[in-house]
């Protein structure tokens, strides 16, 4: 996990969570955390700034109590560095909660003693790539936004993985897997943690309800007859860990067995509450 001083979850409640990104303490939007209430509600004061959204959907704006840096930068295990800012949809390029998944993959990786070929797909800011690639693996990068392959690229300069075998890739999910698959090209392991709604870089429309499964079997075929694992992390609202079972075995028609583990992504607060932020399934072979 995160270092406290580089990550804490402070305390959540009343649809926000108060959390410490480095130097900084931030109050942000966490609809997972409606139906709860804040454990120490005389901390929030401490929050140097809040972001605010807005009624129509648009960008909404942060407002600072202190002056915030624009940009600065978080470590995971010392091995893995993120820049981050604060955009205007309230995200500062860092999702948390991914940290236990980065964990598991890396230890997947270390046990197969060899360079395995890593597909992880909308891969925003490089957090699998950067751990799957430190692992020892030769990672694809994929994600539709050319700035988040952007910033991952220099998040992996920061961690030293600059000269790393990954490729950095900006392009639709699911036309990039159709066109490896025409090519030939096979992975031994895939990552995904796929939006709830998005968009391609040709303005493809991406809703999860509606395309995960496609996408679920395509990524399954690109493989040496079956992957050596595979992680798929969402954070679809509403969703439990039976509903990611009904996507991969029902509609996507991946087989059922029992090296599958499903369960939820979630973060530790200093008051040792637990905040499901997502859900997870992992396969891998034994």
């Amino acid at each position: 996990m995160f270092a406290p001083d580089q990550y804490t979850l402070l305390d959540f409640g009343h649809g926000r969570k108060l959390e410490r990104f480095g130097p900084w303490i931030l109050d942000r939007p966490a609809p997972v955390a409606r139906r709860t209430a804040p454990r120490v509600p005389e901390q929030w004061k401490q929050a140097h700034s809040r972001f605010l959204r807005a009624r129509s959907g648009a960008a909404g704006k942060w407002r600072d109590r202190v002056p915030v840096d624009d940009r600065w930068t978080v470590s995971w295990r010392e091995e893995l560095h993120f820049e981050l800012h604060r955009n205007p949809h309230g995200h500062v390029g860092l999702f948390p909660e991914q940290a236990a998944s980065w964990r598991w993959l890396q230890e997947t990786i270390r046990r197969h003693g060899r360079a395995l070929r890593v597909l992880n797909l909308f891969a925003y800011t490089g957090g699998s790539t950067l751990a799957a690639a430190r692992a020892g693996a030769r990672v694809t990068h994929v994600d539709a936004a050319r700035n988040m392959v952007r910033r991952a690229r220099m998040n992996a300069a920061r961690s030293r993985l600059a000269d790393a075998p990954i490729r950095w890739i900006a392009e639709d999910a699911q036309r990039f897997v159709d066109r490896e698959h025409r090519r030939g090209r096979r992975y031994d392991g895939i990552v995904l943690d796929p939006p709830t709604y998005g968009h391609g870089p040709r303005g493809e429309p991406w809703r999860l309800d509606d395309d995960l499964p496609c996408l679920l079997r395509s990524c399954w075929d690109a493989t040496e007859d079956g992957p050596l694992f595979f992680l798929l992390t969402c954070h679809r609202q509403g969703w439990t860990p039976a509903d990611m079972r009904r996507i991969l075995f029902e509609r996507a028609r991946l087989h059922d067995d029992r090296r599958w583990q499903f369960g939820y992504l979630e973060l530790e607060s200093a008051e040792r509450a637990l905040l499901r932020c997502g859900l997870y399934a992992r396969w891998t072979v034994p």
